[in-house]
């Protein structure tokens, strides 16, 4: 018999216990937030959710789908919650409360359930769904040497200079890993990362490669069915970037190819029973807050400016200390900007992400970079690490007038757009009732190297011309439909994300059809823009066309900012 809501666990978990854990309350003892603010959230350019740490007992989950909530509240990921209602993943609300004092992670995730179920009537139970995962199990012919003890144990990247015929780079991600602090890898031929194994039991390694660069290994742990005792020394190199121009796509090696080939053993994905949320009933529409809620939660203000920033020009790179770009963020409000261009910060005081609604900046505001390491405010919407970074706009806005001299405008103006137009739709007309989504995923077998799949279930036009902002370059603005189509369709839409930029730097266009009259010649490496895609298999185009829209015209900026 199906328990619903307020889950209970059994010993019989498989995959994720420690997720479930604050699922063991039952009835009406779990705990409540003192007070809740719910509402749909304001259109936003991200199809990212928003969290803020909790400060002074407040919590902030806003641009969060029903998908979002659910999965938060339960301590699950996303492709662990089934059913619902075809607008799960789509709607969006905010969600503002007040904790009690010394609320724990996990009376907060029980506090959310019991929001979910009084605000928005969620009824759901726990089921066992299979799910792909991957497996380790031994090859043919094993290639591991048995280690002797000597030594680390685990597995580390290869870095601090260059690889022979590759070269030095620093990867966002392994910043964010390593507490802000950057982390330098060689690559080699075909982006290659090297990864050097010692002391290694199968299980250790299982366990190690969801934290490997590239490997892409899923939601699920990797299983280790090898069978194999005792700990191993061994070296492991595949590919883990796309190819750029002048790369050869050939000496390319995924993460499956490699631990066969080098290691002798089969890294592969079988559907594995796993434990999962089923979505029985959800309203779309929240309950009214009740009265009073205005007044228990007012709102904080945001700051408006960092309380001290020093500024530098960027060390220009070298070999051996290749150049650092991001921004990132640091425990208690540092603020850190590495490697930025002028364009690159205005951009990201404006919160835009069209240059045509950027105008007026000189050209040096494409090459003089800067490292900016500043102090926010440690309450408030800029708090801690996962800090709401609209938030951060105004701030660096006020840094670029403060110590750049910035004087801006906004007026009026025509802007280049796309819309979205019926040529000969080829597309498959959507179960009514089904989940509607785009989720990106890696292309299937045969697909040229570096290509990606979005694969798309019972959306309209209006919702996809939505989701193809920003994939590309070109994509900034919103993109009007113009197709005529009614209805949900079944799609899945492959190509390149890099197939523009090489479109670029060999001069063709960057795959626009719009800029030759015709769809441009193909990448070479056989990979599709997102334009050629759009066109060749759904049977849609994108048009250019001009329409009127706000912009920031920046009338005056510094060369040089002001002395620290």
């Amino acid at each position: 018999m199906k328990q619903r809501t307020r889950l209970a666990i059994g010993a019989a978990c498989l995959l994720s216990c420690g997720a479930w854990a604050v699922l063991g309350q039952s009835g009406e003892m779990l705990p409540k937030f003192e007070a809740a603010d719910v509402h749909v959230s304001a259109k936003s350019t991200s199809l990212d959710p928003r969290t803020v740490p909790a400060h002074g007992g407040r919590y902030e989950f806003k641009n969060a789908t029903m998908l979002d909530l659910i999965r938060t509240a339960y301590g699950v990921t996303a492709d662990k919650v089934y059913g619902g209602p075809s607008w799960l993943e789509i709607d969006r609300f905010d969600v503002i409360a007040q904790e009690p004092p010394n609320t724990t992670p996990d009376a907060q995730k029980a506090m959310l359930q019991a929001l979910l179920e009084d605000r928005f009537k969620l009824v759901a139970h726990k089921d066992t769904k299979p799910q792909p995962t991957k497996v380790l199990t031994v090859g043919k012919k094993l290639q591991l040497k048995e280690a002797d003890g000597a030594g680390e144990t685990g597995c580390q990247a290869e870095g601090g200079g260059s690889a022979p015929g590759g070269s030095a780079i620093v990867i966002g991600t392994a910043v964010a890993a390593s507490m802000g602090v950057p982390t330098r890898i060689a690559l080699g031929p075909g982006g290659t990362i090297h990864y050097i194994c010692r002391n290694m039991t199968m299980q250790s390694f299982a366990e190690s490669l969801r934290g490997m660069m590239g490997t892409s290994v899923g939601t699920n742990p990797v299983l280790d069915e090898t069978g194999l005792k005792g700990k191993y020394n061994f070296d492991l190199r595949y590919s883990i970037l796309s190819p750029m121009p002048g790369t050869d796509a050939g000496d390319r090696i995924s993460i499956s190819e490699a631990i066969d080939k080098q290691l002798g053993l089969k890294f592969e994905e079988r559907p594995v029973p796993t434990p999962v949320i089923v979505v029985d009933s959800v309203n779309r529409k929240p309950s009214e807050n009740p009265p009073g809620t205005a007044e228990a939660l007012p709102a904080i203000p945001v700051p408006t400016e960092f309380e001290v920033a020093s500024i530098k020009p960027s060390e220009p790179p070298t070999p051996s200390a290749p150049r650092i770009m991001g921004f990132r963020m640091q425990p208690g409000g540092r603020f850190i900007a590495d490697g930025m261009t002028l364009r690159m910060l205005v951009t990201r005081a404006f919160n835009t992400l069209s240059g045509d609604q950027l105008v007026g900046l000189p050209p040096w505001a494409d090459t003089e970079r800067f490292d900016i390491v500043a102090k926010a405010p440690s309450e408030g919407a800029t708090s801690g690490v996962n800090i709401d970074m609209e938030a951060l706009g105004p701030m660096i806005r006020a840094l670029l007038v403060d110590r750049f001299k910035m004087t801006y405008h906004t007026e009026e103006r025509q802007v280049t757009g796309y819309a979205l137009v019926a040529v000969k739709p080829r597309m498959k007309k959507a179960d009514p009732e089904s989940r509607a989504s785009c989720k990106n995923g890696n292309a299937t077998a045969g697909t040229p190297a570096g290509s990606r799949v979005l694969i798309c279930q019972n959306i309209t036009m209006e919702q996809f011309a939505d989701r193809l902002r920003g994939l590309s370059l070109e994509l900034t603005l919103p993109i009007l439909d113009a197709t005529e189509i009614a209805g949900g369709w079944d799609f899945a839409l492959s190509f390149d994300p890099n197939a523009a930029v090489r479109a670029m730097v060999a001069g063709r266009g960057g795959g626009d059809p719009n800029q030759t009259g015709a769809v441009a010649a193909s990448d070479p490496s056989g990979g599709l823009t997102i334009f050629e895609a759009i066109e060749k298999q759904l049977g849609l185009k994108l048009e250019k066309q001009k329409r009127q829209a706000q912009v920031i015209v920046i009338d005056h900026i510094e060369q040089k900012p002001t002395e620290n």
